[in-house]
């Protein structure tokens, strides 16, 4: 297939991205989300319908753009879920790679593990892995789905020794359990690639978002993340991870 026929579904892009991966980043919004986070800050990139249709060409030439700016850092790919968009992604990271741009997708890995998924992995430098809630059921309460399929991601990715970074978005009395955060801490603890941990401090910026499609934001009432929350936290988890 030629290129200019390999097309993405992309909602924005960030041409120097600090905070999605080292170094100054190119990242890419893709459309299309197969999970329902009631804290979600990006609810307009759920619907797979939306957003614009970009060939690989288009999005590769802008990003070629930007090389010597991210030469230090690289591409980040976030949405949205990425990996519902694997094809365009193997495409595109297959041609970064020949031109030695570092890769990385931010993603929740509620993905099965497909060939086509691990062909991915294999191009992919590093992960953002975003642990939604370490307890299955709270974990469905809250997202729409069991954790089964990120935690095995996450073992995956660390039986091929690939690079990740954990992150779990600080949610005051939803993900800030003691006995959840110990177990997480557990979970961590058993994986050989982890280069780092991140909490995510809830905020309501994106409420607005909600209200603007008519939606009823799920979290109303809840509190936004503290720097003492924060603290406490990372307090329980106390790894050697840098945050």
């Amino acid at each position: 297939m030629e290129d200019k026929k390999i097309e993405a579904r992309v909602h924005s892009v960030e041409s120097f991205g600090t905070l999605d991966g080292p170094g100054i980043r190119f990242v890419l919004f893709l459309q299309g989300c197969n999970l329902k986070c009631k804290y979600c800050h990006n609810r307009d990139t759920w619907d797979m319908k939306l957003g614009q249709l970009k060939t690989l060409d288009e999005i590769f030439n802008k990003i070629l753009r930007y090389k010597n700016y991210i030469k230090n850092g690289g591409v980040t790919i976030t949405g949205g879920e990425p990996l519902l968009q694997y094809n365009f992604l193997i495409a595109l990271f297959t041609k970064l790679k020949e031109v030695k741009i570092h890769t990385c997708i931010d993603t929740s890995g509620m993905v099965a593990l497909t060939e086509k998924i691990k062909e991915l992995i294999n191009l992919t430098d590093l992960f953002l892995l975003d642990i939604k809630h370490i307890d299955p059921e709270k974990c469905k309460k809250l997202v729409g789905f069991s954790n089964e399929k990120e935690l095995d991601f996450a073992k995956y990715l660390s039986e091929i020794n690939k690079p990740m970074w954990i992150r779990q978005v600080l949610i005051p009395g939803i993900t800030d359990d003691e006995q959840d955060l110990l177990k997480l801490k557990k979970f961590i603890s058993s994986l050989n690639s982890v280069e780092k941990m991140e909490f995510l401090p809830y905020h309501t910026m994106g409420k607005y978002k909600w209200e603007d499609l008519g939606l009823k934001y799920e979290l109303e009432g809840v509190r936004e993340t503290n720097n003492n929350d924060l603290e406490i936290a990372k307090k329980i988890l106390d790894t050697k991870y840098d945050y």
